[in-house]
């Protein structure tokens, strides 16, 4: 008899398994024994919301299943997408089955992340209707299968339509699961107030929250955090657009712990403004993270209101409409947000979109000696002073810059150059409308002095083979996107497919405004493809400048999918 691992070896390989996010390895060892099962399950589970499944698959890893698989290829794209939602499906109805007691294992107590998110797009996917939808509401999770009932219209005799109520579904499917899990960590999905206020207290473990409406924090749902959830650092919410909204944040940043909040992310529009900023003085001391799309022109003049919040090392901040000029319509404010970025020590990363004043902003910052950043992204005016000035930021390994193209001619080009060059730390450059007049020499310059590329993203005019000599120096160049008017050859695009190597794994080549006289042929776009998917299995897309031609194509179809003991959908054989 062989001897038998202690419980304690065991988890320690399936935790390890499981940070290596081997869902593969983890479900071939919950097929091996009952004393393995249970410690690979948990660990499964506990990583259930990355599942190479969830959200529907990977696309690109979709497109890269090897056409060596006879399995595989046998099947059409449309089949293997199918299969895969049915893996998602049968996830979820594991999940919402352990909640109601009828699995074999409690699965739902040993997810850290509930993610209605992912629910919602399982229901709301059109290959989840019909009979993965039977299936998965069958027997038990009848229950959940909600519907609203629209009357046809007048003088039509058709019969009234159905619909799933996806948010009462969502609703009592959250119920279910919160009464029977007290380690998640994460919850994410469009969330009502009242939800919140059930659900809370029986999470005394939630440290990131992600909603999709703001006015979900209303109604005392700071006090319950602060009462339940001890560990509470991140939030992350969609939009917020009433009328208190600023009011009701306000309420809610200085109800929750004092110096608690790590990292704060408003994705999309909200009326915040300066009862909002100046009670995120609150958390000055925890606040890292800073995230503020679309604030109102009118929150512009009280940025200066979060002066004291000095321990950021992210700030992103984009106006709504691009209106106010601080450094011109309020020169004291725009003085003070200065002084404030400038204390920020820790800061690494800024991002401004829509801000008139940005680049004035921070061409003091840029010079200070105090600040090392890692990334820059500015969307808005360019200033000569501001371009000179990024060239002191030589820490910079990602900068996104976008300007007025026609602001950017002659001198002003060498400026730009003369200054990315200075960058040799960078990794990522994404230049957009400011490179519009970009040539070949200017991008062959680039090349040669920044060899630490991963990504370049740039536009330009009459840009030709001349660039891939220096181009081909980028040993570890995984994305390169040429949206310039261009004539490239494909025995220069040969050439230059042949120098790359394993540094270039997988990269993705983009010539995406090529000359419509110069074209490729289609016989020599494929050849291209294929020589690229070859080389370094890579994707080749091709289109024609004034959208005469689209040519854009992907390689392929590759998908990496996944006994009483419901792990199925984590099984990455390719089998159904």
């Amino acid at each position: 008899m062989c001897p038998r691992l202690p419980d304690d070896i065991l988890h320690l390989i399936c935790t390890q398994l499981s940070y290596q996010k081997d869902f593969g390895t983890l479900f071939r060892c919950t097929l091996v024994s009952k004393q393995l099962a249970l410690l690979a399950a948990r660990q499964l589970y506990r990583i259930h919301d990355v599942a190479p499944v969830t959200n529907g698959g990977d696309e690109i890893e979709i497109s890269r299943i090897p056409r060596s698989d006879d399995l595989l290829r046998a099947q059409q794209p449309d089949q293997i997408l199918t299969n895969v939602i049915a893996k998602w499906a049968n996830l979820w109805r594991t999940l919402i089955l352990s909640s109601l007691g009828q699995t074999t294992y409690p699965y739902c107590s040993y997810i850290r992340a509930l993610d209605l998110r992912d629910l919602k797009e399982l229901l709301e996917d059109f290959k989840f209707r019909g009979a993965i939808s039977e299936r998965f509401f069958d027997g038990e999770l009848a229950q959940f299968c909600l519907q609203l009932e629209h009357p046809a219209k007048l003088g039509r005799k058709a019969p009234r339509t159905v619909r799933w109520n996806t948010v009462g579904m969502l609703d009592a499917i959250g119920e279910a699961i919160s009464k029977k899990t007290i380690v998640v960590e994460e919850l994410s999905g469009e969330i009502s107030c009242e939800a919140l206020i059930r659900w809370i207290p029986r999470l005394p473990r939630l440290q990131h929250m992600t909603l999709w409406r703001g006015a979900a924090l209303a109604n005392g749902v700071g006090d319950l955090i602060k009462l339940h959830c001890p560990s509470f650092k991140s939030l992350v919410f969609y939009q917020w657009m009433d009328p208190d909204t600023d009011h009701s944040m306000a309420d809610f940043l200085t109800s929750i712990r004092p110096h608690s909040l790590e990292s704060l992310d408003i994705i999309s529009h909200s009326e915040m403004g300066a009862e909002s900023f100046a009670a995120l003085n609150s958390h000055s001391e925890s606040l890292i993270e800073l995230r503020l799309n679309n604030i109102r022109p009118e929150a512009v003049s009280t940025l200066s209101l979060m002066k004291g919040c000095t321990s950021l090392t992210s700030l992103l901040i984009s106006e709504r409409n691009a209106h106010t000029d601080l450094e011109k319509e309020n020169h004291s404010v725009f003085l003070d947000v200065v002084d404030w970025l400038k204390n920020c020590k820790n800061l690494n990363s800024i991002t401004f979109h829509k801000m008139l004043s940005a680049s004035a902003i921070l061409t003091p910052v840029l010079l200070d000696n105090s600040i090392r950043l890692v990334k820059l992204e500015l969307e808005g005016r360019l200033s000569r002073n501001f371009l000179k000035a990024l060239a002191h930021q030589d820490s910079l390994e990602s900068v996104w810059l976008r300007g007025d193209g026609e602001e950017f001619i002659g001198e002003d080009i060498a400026v730009v150059v003369e200054s990315l060059i200075n960058l040799t730390n960078l990794k990522d450059l994404r230049l957009r409308d400011m490179s519009d007049f970009f040539r070949n020499e200017h991008l062959c310059t680039i090349a040669r002095h920044l060899l630490n590329l991963e990504e370049l993203w740039t536009s330009g005019y009459g840009i030709t083979d001349a660039i891939w000599p220096d181009v081909a120096l980028l040993k570890s160049l995984r994305r390169l996107e040429v949206n310039a008017w261009s004539s490239f050859t494909a025995d220069g695009l040969f050439g230059y497919i042949n120098q790359l190597g394993s540094g270039n794994s997988r990269m993705i080549l983009g010539i995406n405004m090529a000359d419509p006289e110069t074209s490729l042929s289609e016989v020599d776009h494929a050849l291209v493809r294929e020589a690229l998917a070859s080389q370094v299995e890579g994707k080749f897309d091709y289109i024609l400048a004034r959208g005469l031609r689209n040519h854009r194509r992907d390689l392929g179809s590759s998908l990496i999918c996944c006994t009483d003991l419901n792990v199925s959908e984590f099984d990455d054989s390719g089998s159904d």
